[in-house]
Parts: C-alpha cells; structure tokens; sequence
C-alpha cells in the first residue's frame, strides 16, 4: 500500500514540477449560458445538461438523463442513479441503479466494477475525478489531494477466511442458489484498502467486485461491519468532482481549489501547443524516467535537463532518438508485439518473464502436461514455491493478434472464474504464456468418454456448480470490465479446473475486444470450434455479431456437460441420435419426464433445468438468447420458473417456425453457405449435418445420455 501510495504522490509531483514550470495560473469560468431545470429533486444546472434540453445549455461531457422522475448518469456501460449535485462543493454523488432500496432485508450487489471508470484525477479524458486537488500554501508543494470515495472490495474464496481485514456478507445479499453456489464458496468485503497488493489474498480467493462508498459514517480501521452498514455504504453511493468542467481546455487544464475554496486552472498549453513537438515528446518520455526514480533531486536534474535540450544538446540528441527508435522498429520481425507491450505500461498488466527464466521456471521444460497445435504445455513453478503452466507456442500467426489478444485480455482481469495470466516471455520468434496451474486439467476429461473406456467422474452437483461457475466467467467478461470481452472459443476443453474443482474459463486467443456501447462487432473471418459456433457467424443475414454468439456456445456447453457426451454423434446408427438438443427438444415438448436411475427428484430437477437454459442459450436468432446475466440468473432460480423455448433450434438461418414433412429442400447446401465454408471438409460436414436433421423431425426412438455411472432417459 505505501508503495503504491508512493507511486501516486510521484507521479503527480512529477505532473505538477513540470505544469507549474511551463503554466500560468487562471481564474475558472463557469462557460455556458445559465441554464437549468429540475428531474425530480436533483436541479440540473451549468455545467450539467439533460438529454433534451436547449442547445448551448451545459456541457455534453455532463449531460444527465431524466427517466420516471429519477436522474440518471452512464458512465462506460455502468447506469447510476444521481443522488445530489453539489454546486458549493463541485461534487455529484451517484449509487449504481442495481442496489435495492431501504426496507428490503436482503440487498443485491452493484452490477458494475467502479474502478474500471478510471476516474483517477491523471486522467484527464475523464471529466469526473474522485479526488478533489486544494492549494492550502503556497509554492510547489503547497498541493493536496484528497480522497472523495474509499473502494469497497468483495472478494469470493473456496475456504473460510480468519482475518480481521474481511467481513462475513454470506447473510446480506440476495442469493437463491444456496445449494450449491453458497456450499462452495464464501463472500467476503473490505473497505479502505487502496490496492488489491494490500488485502494479501490467499491462492482460492478471486475479485468478485470493486466498488467505492463516500458513507460519511466510515471510519479508518474498523472491520466489524454489520449488514446495515455495508447496505448504507452501498445506498449513500459514492462522489465525483467535476471540478474540471469548470476550465476553459477540454484537454490540459487542471483545476483545483484554491486557498479561498474557489476554483482555479492550471494551463500547461504552452508545453502542449507551443513547444515543437519533438521536444515535447522528450519531456514525456523525461517525465516517466523521473518517475520510476525518485524526488526532489531528480526533478531538479530534469528542469536542468530540460534547458540544456531546448538550447544546446536539443537538435542532436532528437535526431538520435529518432535513429534509434527507426532501427528498434524495423529490426525486430516481431514489432506488433513489442509496440503493444510498450504501450501497456500499467499496473494490472503481467510480469514479462526472459528465456532464461522460463528454463528455469520448467527445469528445463520438464514435464509437459499438454500439447495442441499452437504448441506444447509444460508444469512450472515460481520462486515463492506456487505451480504454473507455461504454454510454449511453436509459432505465433499473422503479425502476432492472437498473441495480443490472450496477454490485452488477459491482462485486465481479475475473477475467481476466469483463469489468471500471471506473466509471459517474448524473445524474438520465442513467446511463451504462463498461467496460474490447475490441478484437474480441463472439463473434457471429465464428460466425454475416452477411448481406452476408462472414464472420470462428477457429480451432477459438481456439474451444476461448474456450469453456474463459467457462466458466472462469462458474464463478468460481458459486463464486469470498461471494455466489454468476447470469447468466441466457449467449449469444453478451454474450461479449466483447480484442485476444487472451481471451473476456470481459459483460452483468449481468439478473443475480441470492443466497447461496451457498441451493440456489435466486425470480424474479418470466421472464429471458433465447428460445434460451438453461433449461427450468425455463418450467415450474414442473421444480422451483426455481439456477446449472443458466446451465449450460443456456453449453451452447447451446457448441453454437453448435462447430457455427458458431445451433441454431436457421427457414429450414430438412428438420425435421433444423430443431434442431441434436436432431440431433447422433442421429447420435452411432448412433456417427457427425466428419469435419472438412482437420482432425487432435486438432481432430475437440476438436469432438466440445466437442458431448458441450453436449449434458449442455442437458439437460431441471437436475439431469442438470454444474456449471460440472465443465464446466471436463471441457473440460480427455480426450475419451475423456465418455459421451454417456443422455437426449436435449428441450423438454417431462415425462419422456420414449422417443419414440413414433404419438403426435403433444407437439407441442400445453399451457394451462400459453400461461400461460408473454408474447405472442402466443412462443405461435407454441412451436407451430412442437413441431411441428417431433415430426417430427425420424421424419426422417434428412445435415446439414452452416455453416462458413467447413471444413465438419463426420457419415458414416453
């Protein structure tokens, strides 16, 4: 925590020598013209606007919105309701719209990570900060910088956890899956911690959210929170200055309060707009080595540093950085992936390992536990004692994206289901991931029979709470992050498992990332696993592609760990035992019951649940699909509560609500879909796949799930 309270204070020290040393100091103005209007009890007024109202009133980057009397703030993909605006103070304080109101005896968590806004008072393309900067003296370090909100930090742990640090919330917030979800894991919450360095979490524990609370009732040091506490904290919500809106620059200016409390700027345009921008960029670049080192004296040697560039050394030492930064560039056949961890230089991003450590780390790449076609897989351990896996891949494709995008991914999140990129090594055509180890390997090992017929097996209970697990991943990387993470590779074996079996989504190669208010994305060429693969990804008249086709295969999935074996079965001697969820569909339309040998009424309710949310998660037109946070939400409710979908799912991408026995035209491939086939074997796979479902409408027999040590079957 010091540490990084250190890192803080330089890195504004080093932004204030270097604005105070080029700046002049001007008086704020409020811009604008005076404007303003009520939302239910919240006045809107300069600089804040409402949707609708006049053109020149507020400012866009603070506008509000006025829905059934309450007013709202979007910030990245998150919804709060504004609570007060503060116009003495310069602050608003906003709640996330998700926290229920007084008066319910159980409340519900924040729907989104506040931490991902980035309101830190550095950034300056955001207008909200939650820090306020006084000038309380006078001179360079006549500066403070104080705290408007402390972070809330809820954390989900397999094992209990004795420490004065956490506190017990298991009692306070809304949950209808006690029997399972609550049985295998514990939540917890601190308050007050600057840093997830600082709560020191043991190996079981992940980040189950990040919030912040401005609750005037807190205080330093206390852990013994009851639930009407944590429920105040998360009602009263957290503040935000908008201070800044109060200088005339959208960009460059920082705004503070000056000794009397009234806002002043600080421009430092002239080092933005007037200096060449070569020797701009020196100051930047001068500005991170300063950082990375100390105080005063180095501050010193960078203002002499800086004369001696602007009227001597200046002209040379620019054509050399120049020369350099040519011959890094056009050196190295790997320059994608240096400029890209280059320009990463945050504190969530992995430890980048050298060659000679991965050596080490492996013995010598002595044990491998896996190999695929991106390369070979190997059992590591670091020096604080814990197990790792090191993937080695044999080559990286194209210019180095898939790469990329598994370390950019991977990078930013921090979740109990999601596995955890703890570093990784590029050394020209070497590269190298390492991950935390898990002890079970994948989840294919444990529903797919093997060939030598020896098989490994789980409970439904344990499959139950797998699929709530990864559904749980997925939906974090939908909505838990400023930019919204497409998996677009959802199947069994990029699941992984650790010693208690808590399910892992790993594998981003293929990974897409886009923002959060873009309703679709553009993919160049197909992504995915043949059986796992949305619909919309092959047929262009479906509409755009979104987080509907990681939907579609976290429903195959589902189906799969349910039924224990895959949905599709070439070696199938009856077309109705060619395609599982075509069949299943049938029978559970025709109100066939599961009979599970051996098995409670609450396990043949569990898997007739989890085969209705596949059957919705598969459907042809993505927007018949839940969202993963409804998926989540269905998995913990009651299987009472789910209809069968009213279509069944199907491969074509034309509506077909009923099927017609005499028309055989469907199993045809159309020429739109040879277009979509990459090579001859996927056009034959299409064929047999059509044939075949035109045949299973027409053909009924009793089907058995393939399983180890119980087997399914519907009675009719």
């Amino acid at each position: 925590m010091r540490r990084d309270m250190c890192c803080s204070s330089g890195k504004l020290l080093v932004d204030l020598c270097l604005i105070l040393s080029f700046c002049r100091t001007c008086k704020a103005s409020d811009g604008g013209e005076k404007c303003s209007s009520w939302c239910g009890d919240v006045n809107v007024s300069s600089p804040f606007r409402l949707m609708d109202s006049p053109e020149g009133c507020g400012d866009y980057r603070y506008e509000l919105s006025c829905e059934q009397n309450q007013t709202l703030l979007y910030l990245k993909a998150g919804r709060y309701d504004v609570l007060c605006i503060n116009y003495e103070n310069y602050t608003i304080r906003v709640r996330d719209s998700d926290v229920l109101e007084s008066g319910h005896r159980k409340i519900s968590l924040p729907a989104y990570f506040s931490t991902e806004l980035d309101l830190s008072y550095s950034n300056l393309d955001n207008p909200f900060t939650t820090t306020i900067l006084t000038h309380f003296g006078s001179g360079l370090f006549g500066f403070e910088l104080k705290q408007l909100a402390k972070n809330m930090i809820f954390v989900r742990c397999r094992n209990p956890v004795h420490s004065p640090r956490f506190v017990d919330t298991a009692p306070c917030f809304n949950t209808s899956n006690a029997s399972v979800a609550s049985s295998s894991s514990y939540l917890y919450m601190n308050v007050g911690s600057e840093t997830l360095r600082d709560l020191e979490l043991d190996d079981g524990c992940g980040v189950e959210l990040m919030y912040m609370t401005s609750w005037p009732a807190w205080k330093n040091n206390q852990f013994d929170w009851s639930c009407t506490d944590i429920h105040n904290m998360l009602l009263y919500g957290f503040e935000l200055s908008w201070l800044r809106a109060l200088c005339n620059s959208v960009y460059g200016d920082f705004a503070y309060l000056n000794q009397t409390k009234h806002p002043d700027c600080l421009v430092y345009d002239i080092m933005n707009k007037k200096l060449p921008d070569d020797l701009a960029q020196i100051l930047s670049v001068a500005r991170v080595v300063i950082f990375s080192t100390a105080f005063a004296i180095p501050i010193l040697m960078l203002l002499v540093c800086h004369c001696a560039c602007k009227c001597v050394v200046g002209p040379p030492f620019i054509i050399g950085l120049l020369i350099y930064k040519w011959r890094r560039r056009h050196l190295s056949m790997y320059e994608n992936i240096e400029d890209f961890l280059q320009s990463e230089n945050n504190s969530i991003m992995p430890i980048r390992y050298s060659c000679r450590e991965i050596i080490k780390m492996t013995q010598g790449f002595k044990t491998e536990i896996g190999k695929g076609g991106y390369g070979s897989v190997f059992k590591g351990q670091l020096r604080s004692g814990h197990d790792v896996a090191v993937k080695m891949l044999d080559m990286v494709k194209g210019n180095g994206q898939d790469f990329i995008s598994e370390v950019a991914t991977l990078g930013r999140i921090h979740h109990v289901n999601v596995v955890q990129l703890i570093g990784y090594c590029v050394e020209g055509p070497k590269h190298a991931l390492v991950y935390e180890f898990m002890e079970n390997g994948s989840l294919d090992k444990y529903i797919f029979s093997k060939p030598n017929g020896i098989e490994q097996s789980l409970s439904l209970h344990q499959l139950y709470a797998i699929s709530l697990g990864v559904a749980r991943g997925i939906n974090y990387l939908h909505k838990g992050c400023n930019m919204q993470i497409l998996h677009f590779d959802i199947k069994p074996h990029n699941i992984l498992l650790d010693d208690n079996f808590i399910p892992k989504v790993s594998d981003f190669g293929l990974a897409k990332l886009y923002p959060t208010n873009n309703r679709t994305v553009s993919l160049t060429a197909v992504r995915g696993t043949i059986g796992y693969i949305a619909p919309e990804l092959f047929y262009r008249n479906m509409g755009g592609i979104s987080y509907k086709a990681d939907v579609y295969s976290f429903g195959m999935l589902l189906m799969e760990i349910d039924g224990r074996r895959k949905n599709l079965n070439e070696s199938a001697e009856h077309s109705s035992q060619f395609y599982f969820p075509f069949w299943v569909y049938d029978q559970l339309n025709e109100g066939n019951e599961i009979n599970i040998e051996d098995a409670t009424e609450e396990e043949m309710k569990v898997a007739r649940k989890m085969m209705i949310i596949g059957l919705w998660c598969i459907q042809t037109r993505p927007s018949d699909r839940p969202s993963m946070n409804k998926v989540v939400e269905m998995l913990e409710g009651d299987e009472q509560d789910l209809e069968l979908p009213r279509q069944k799912p199907s491969f074509y991408s034309q509506d077909l609500p009923e099927a017609d026995d005499n028309n055989h035209s469907s199993s045809m491939v159309t020429s739109s879909e040879l277009r979509e086939c990459s090579s001859m074997d996927e056009i034959v796979e299409m064929t047999k796949i059509k044939e075949e479902a035109s045949k299973l409408s027409q053909e009924s027999s009793p089907y058995a799930l393939n399983l180890p040590t119980k087997s399914f079957k519907f009675n009719e």
